[in-house]
């Protein structure tokens, strides 16, 4: 469960700053950051990374549209509140088809990444991104004490 509670925390703080203006922007330079993390992190070389990265970028894109287009529905209903048992079945049934979709498109980048870099590498990215997104988090933390901050 507490695997779950980061990827959920980053996933709904990185929609709030998608939907602020300048978001596309905001987007832009936590993608060019999380590029520069992750080669450096897995030392990958020229060849390497010019192999890797469309993999990867693709993979990011087809996470982003799933959360984006299948959970945009689940997540309304969710807010709704007050749910039969027959509709929070309804909706506990889409999540989890949401998160089986997931999971097959990370099955597949690390297919896709077999024929790219060594499977230590491939492990290694998992912790990178971990790394990556705990970090995120303590910047969009200190962000928000320093706006909190001005405030009073």
């Amino acid at each position: 469960m507490k695997k779950l509670i980061i990827p959920i925390l980053i996933m709904f703080m990185s929609i709030g700053v998608y939907a602020q203006p300048g978001g596309h922007k905001m987007r832009e330079k936590v993608r060019a950051q999380k590029v520069a993390f992750i080669t450096q992190r897995l030392n990958l070389s020229v060849e390497e990374a010019q192999q890797f990265w469309p993999i990867y970028n693709a993979y990011e894109d087809k996470v982003a549209n799933t959360r984006k287009n299948d959970l945009k529905g689940v997540r309304q209903a969710m807010r709704n509140g007050d749910l039969s048992e027959a509709e929070a079945q309804k909706i506990l049934d889409q999540f989890m088809a949401v998160e089986d979709k997931l999971h097959e498109a990370k099955k597949q980048l690390v297919s896709d990444l077999k024929n790219v870099i060594p499977p230590q590498k491939i492990i290694q990215l998992k912790v990178t991104e971990e790394a990556f997104n705990k970090e995120l988090l303590n910047k969009l933390r200190e962000m928000r004490k320093q706006r909190g901050g001005m405030r009073n």
